[in-house]
């Protein structure tokens, strides 16, 4: 290429152009990647202020006390009321329970849409055992490598979500683990029979 102004100025425009695509591969590569965690020095913060709260606590009570303060992951700042519901039907027994769940904000979110849901039911229980089932199984979606997991969690809380407002009852633990498995494979991941996800 002659150097001159022509040939200068296509290799600044190549340059540009260049940069411009590895810009976008960069990019394109971070939205694959998992949401990180909350940081936890900010949930070591938060629990301090759970303090004055009597435990076993609902995530009523929890929002109503410390439901505006807000938690950074990285790459979103969540306020705490997006994160635990706002219904008396989940109690946590302790502040590490509440760490515990906030720590993971994809995972507490969908907890949060499906127990609020829950919530909404006449003479439902969403009981303790189906309650942990549940979260086992949001964990289960968000710690698979291969999928985008707030994608996937979100689809199945979804699906949940959809199924309390249709048949007026919360899914069994099995049918959410179920269509959780059915999501995975439609999206190229087979679900071993030795994992949680494998009914």
């Amino acid at each position: 290429m002659a150097d001159d102004k022509d040939g200068r100025e296509k290799q600044a425009a190549d340059e540009d152009r260049r940069q411009r695509e590895r810009d976008v591969e960069a990019e394109l590569e971070r939205g694959d990647e998992p949401e990180p965690p909350i940081d936890p020095d900010e949930v070591d913060e938060f629990e301090a202020a759970l303090e004055p709260l009597t435990f076993p606590a609902t995530g009523r009570e929890i929002v109503a006390a410390v439901g505006t303060r807000e938690l950074e992951s990285g790459t979103r700042v969540y306020a705490v009321a997006d994160l635990l519901p706002d219904a008396d039907i989940e109690a946590f027994d302790a502040p590490e329970t509440v760490r515990e769940r906030i720590r993971r904000p994809a995972v507490a979110t969908a907890m949060k849409r499906v127990v609020e849901a829950a919530a909404t039911l006449e003479n439902e229980e969403f009981g303790r055992s189906q309650h942990e089932a549940f979260e086992r199984t949001f964990r289960a979606l968000s710690d698979i490598d291969e999928l985008d997991d707030e994608e996937g969690v979100e689809a199945i809380a979804d699906w949940a979500v959809d199924r309390i407002a249709e048949k007026e009852t919360v899914p069994g633990s099995r049918d959410l683990r179920r269509q959780a498995a059915k999501y995975c494979r439609k999206h190229g991941y087979e679900v071993r029979n030795d994992e949680w996800l494998g009914v």
